[in-house]
């Protein structure tokens, strides 16, 4: 065994959430290539060349994910939460988080994610704001409510039932069950992608790929590629990033840190705004 061997995934068995298409389709092959044995779940068809099984799942339905799990029985090395939709879409604070969420909870509770496991999400620029006091007064409320339907129904009745609340929700959660996963051996964490070329984005094109476009010329480069995005998610999810858990990583091209600290001036109110300093 080699110190390298820590970064691959032979041996192990890895679940992706979202793997049809984007981050979780890119992070699907590069496990397999990392030797992974994966189980790729989404409620597109899927077809990703050498995982293990496909297993259909609606992630804003509880007992489609209660059937999915079943489905998946087994060790499960890493689970990487992959699955998002836009504003607009039905059940969206369901699919974004609150899916994820029961999920991850049944795989504790059966024993699937056990020692040395670990959990990988993915958030974006608008979950950088999560440590602000008047955001994390409201995310407790909303993670205090733990049954998925239920909560849906508080995200809703409290104006929560959004995009950017949800990815909020997502950087509490990865900070908040840090501890407690850590004492039964399992870590999670979570990236906060920059602009990336996916089919959601292209979806979303003006606001989601224009974001950070003058950074990005100034500096003469291209928005993300799914798979520059999966390359930090799998890291995180790997032996490696033992030492690593309760973080998201702004993978951005350093538009916020550069926004922050003055480096590139013009993208200071963005980062302020979007990280409550304003």
């Amino acid at each position: 065994m080699s110190l390298f061997d820590l970064f691959r995934f032979d041996d192990k068995r890895a679940l992706v959430v979202g793997a049809a298409s984007g981050m979780g389709n890119a992070a699907s092959r590069l496990l397999v290539d990392a030797g992974a044995e994966v189980v790729a779940l989404d409620l597109k068809d899927m077809d990703i060349p050498g995982v293990a099984a496909t297993v259909k799942v609606n992630m804003a339905d509880k007992s489609s994910i209660e059937t999915a799990v079943a489905a998946c029985a087994g060790r499960v090395d890493a689970l990487l939460s992959c699955a998002g939709v836009a504003d607009g879409t039905p059940g969206i604070e369901k699919i974004n988080f609150l899916g994820h969420r029961h999920m991850i909870n049944l795989m504790l509770k059966s024993g699937m994610l056990g020692h040395a496991s670990a959990i990988g999400f993915i958030s974006s620029a608008a979950g950088a704001g999560w440590e602000r006091d008047d955001n994390m007064a409201w995310i407790n409320d909303y993670l205090a409510v733990e049954d998925m339907d239920q909560a849906s129904a508080w995200a809703i009745e409290n104006g929560k039932a959004d995009y950017f609340s949800s990815q909020l929700t997502v950087c509490m959660y990865v900070a908040k069950s840090a501890f407690e996963l850590l004492k039964s051996g399992v870590r999670i964490n979570a990236i906060m992608p920059g602009s990336t070329d996916t089919p959601l984005a292209q979806a979303n094109k003006e606001t989601w790929l224009g974001f950070g476009s003058d950074y990005r010329s100034a500096l003469g480069i291209e928005v993300s590629s799914p798979e520059e995005q999966a390359y930090p998610l799998v890291f995180l999810c790997s032996d490696a990033a033992k030492a690593i858990t309760g973080i998201t990583i702004a993978s951005d091209h350093g538009y916020i840190s550069s926004g922050l600290s003055e480096s590139y001036p013009a993208a200071k109110d963005i980062a302020n705004f979007l990280t409550g300093r304003s």
